[in-house]
């Protein structure tokens, strides 16, 4: 009985670490939605930069687009840079990824061209044109393909590859 007590105890006071194919999901979703995003935030408040490299960019990805539902100036700014901070840092953690590289993408495509970040759109980009293929995780691919279709960054040409 003391056992089972200590196991319990264990579990509830170990971190959550959210599931990525619903934090993948679910970031699909908080593009569009105000409460999904807020939502996912949430999910991913715990994650830190000692955790997996993909979920910090879904953080960082997910803190930089719910400042567009902000309405405080400065709680905007904030969001924004704390999420391109853990974005950057996950590209420079795991380069290859294009998983991150997709992230990175999406947010400066829509960023808006005041805030100045988009000089790795043609990069992102290009990584992505190249590494599609050599990807063997179908969840993986499946992401990225949805986000091309829809991203107005790619040609109809470009997007017949996926």
């Amino acid at each position: 009985m003391k056992l089972i007590c200590f196991l319990l105890f264990v579990i509830s006071i170990s971190p959550f670490t959210p599931d990525l194919d619903q934090v993948r999901k679910d970031f699909s979703l908080a593009t569009n939605d105000r409460e999904s995003a807020l939502a996912l935030r949430d999910k991913l408040e715990t994650v830190s930069k000692e955790d997996n490299t993909v979920l910090v960019a879904y953080k960082g990805a997910v803190s930089a687009l719910t400042a567009k539902y902000t309405k405080d100036n400065a709680e905007r700014k904030d969001l924004f840079k704390s999420g391109v901070l853990l974005l950057e840092f996950a590209v420079s953690q795991k380069p290859e990824n294009i998983e991150i590289r997709c992230l990175r993408l999406s947010i400066q495509e829509n960023s808006p061209k005041f805030l100045k970040y988009r000089s790795n759109i043609e990069e992102d980009k290009t990584f992505i044109l190249n590494h599609y293929e050599k990807t063997n995780s179908k969840a993986v691919k499946d992401f990225v393909k949805s986000y091309i279709l829809q991203s107005t960054g790619f040609n109809t040409e470009e997007k017949q590859r996926f």
